[in-house]
């Protein structure tokens, strides 16, 4: 059965709209393990546009809630995440002026930052996982950097799917790279712009063993309900 990390970040976009404390992203993040999620995600942007700091100490306190922190490679960012002991890392791009991330990293230019954060990530156990394009050489670089995982970017994917345009091409790419990467020893995981329909078509892939999704989640839950969306996606993987 693939795992669901679902992506809170959304919660706290909300929240941050008002100045307020409401919607707790902490309560959110307890209520979809509760609704069948297997761990939760959070990105702490340096930017600090939705999580922040206090919303990462309160969940990662509860040790009942496996913790996904996406982050970027930055050795600030990487000082609170060793305070705060999440199970999960996934290192990600971010640039300030984008609405979302637009791509998987650029592994060849941060290549040293990367694996200095890596190496510091691995000796305080924490899983580490990179989110790159779903490229052969992206997943050999990763593997040169000794991370766990890889998350591969699934948003071309998606919005091909969402726009009804010919996607087989991206879906090859997606599958290409997942059987490599499991080949050469590393955890495959998927994310970016995933629904109902991508999550169907991507969980025929039998090397993916994670999905983390947000956006879409908390968007469908204004209709129908946390419980709900999580159960459907979820009934997907079957």
């Amino acid at each position: 059965m693939i795992r669901l990390g679902v992506n809170i970040d959304h919660v706290a976009t909300i929240r941050n709209a008002r100045g307020e404390i409401h919607p707790d992203p902490y309560l959110a993040a307890i209520k979809a393990m509760k609704s069948g999620a297997d761990s939760i995600t959070i990105h702490l942007r340096e930017d600090r546009r939705h999580i922040r700091d206090y919303d990462l100490k309160k969940i990662s306190k509860n040790k009942k809630i496996p913790l996904n922190l996406e982050m970027a490679a930055n050795l600030s960012i990487l000082r609170i995440a060793l305070r705060n002991k999440p199970n999960f890392v996934c290192i990600v791009p971010e640039k300030r002026k984008e609405i979302t991330t637009e791509g998987g990293l650029n592994l060849k230019r941060n290549f040293k930052q990367i694996s200095k954060i890596v190496k510091i990530l691995n000796k305080n156990s924490i899983r580490t996982s990179l989110f790159i394009n779903p490229t052969i050489n992206d997943v050999k670089i990763s593997k040169d950097l000794n991370v766990n995982c890889i998350e591969l970017h699934t948003g071309r994917l998606s919005n091909l799917i969402k726009k009804k345009r010919e996607f087989k091409n991206e879906l090859i790419k997606i599958k290409k790279s997942s059987k490599y990467a499991d080949k050469i020893g590393l955890e495959v995981h998927a994310g970016h712009g995933m629904d109902y329909n991508t999550t169907k078509i991507l969980s025929k892939i039998n090397e993916i063993k994670e999905f983390n999704i947000g956006h879409f989640i908390i968007g469908e839950s204004i209709f129908y309900g946390l419980k709900n969306v999580i159960k459907k996606i979820k009934r997907n993987f079957k």
